[in-house]
């Protein structure tokens, strides 16, 4: 083992993304002598790059593997995981996703295929700044943080990224093939914690339409149950 990998590892740092800032803390010296170590550990295996500045321990010196939520904002600051991803994340869709999904706050979209970490989708949408975060929730996976869209706010965001026109929940429910008791969770309060995030009409209408579609099949849910009980 390295001594850049015990420095580390003894940093408690084992299981992070690190920066270039972050190791000349842990290892300390010169700037020639970081760089030398650090060169050394890419080598050897021992240090994986994510990109540029930032990097990874390599599995066999790590107690839990690098997420890919977690390193998707490493990839892009301030982005957070949406989409089918959180959706899936959340248990709302059954299929399987394999390319990590974020929104970014930045204006181009990106794409980053990863040989060690996969692929990773990077996209902007048109939102308000003082609710790009709306919604969003941090979450802690194997020892690593991670921001990630709540289940109204990655199916919004979807509705907002192929300016997706309300036409009943057909396609909802057969398109994106989530299910009646997922959407029985959603309460008023989601909804309005969304109502100030984007900027473009057709997805504020569908939020609208949306959520009186909800307040319907939960009206008729409470019926059925009522009629079961009696």
């Amino acid at each position: 083992m390295s001594a850049l990998v015990s420095l580390v590892i003894d940093a408690g740092y084992a299981n992070r993304i690190l920066n270039d800032r972050q190791l000349a803390r842990i290892l300390g010296g010169s700037d020639d002598r970081r760089y030398g170590q650090v060169k050394r550990a890419l080598k050897s295996g021992d240090l994986i790059r994510v990109k540029r500045g930032y990097y990874a321990l390599s599995e066999r010196h790590r107690t839990n593997p690098v997420h890919p939520y977690a390193l998707a904002q490493a990839l892009v600051f301030g982005s957070y995981i949406s989409m089918e991803t959180a959706l899936a994340f959340h248990g709302w869709i059954p299929e399987a996703v394999y390319t990590t999904v974020s929104v970014t706050p930045g204006r181009k979209s990106q794409q980053v295929d990863h040989e060690h970490f996969g692929r990773f989708e990077f996209n902007p949408l048109a939102l308000h700044k003082s609710g790009f975060l709306s919604g969003v929730e941090r979450h802690v996976l194997s020892e690593q943080p991670a921001l990630i869209a709540s289940p109204l706010r990655a199916l919004m965001d979807i509705v907002a990224y192929r300016k997706q026109n309300w036409g009943g929940m057909s396609w909802v429910e057969t398109g994106l093939r989530i299910e009646h008791s997922n959407l029985l969770t959603l309460s008023g309060a989601d909804f309005d914690a969304l109502k100030t995030v984007y900027k473009h009409k057709t997805a504020n209408e569908f939020l609208t339409d949306f959520e009186a579609a909800i307040f319907e099949l939960g009206s008729k849910s409470s019926s059925i149950q009522n009629v079961g009980a009696a």
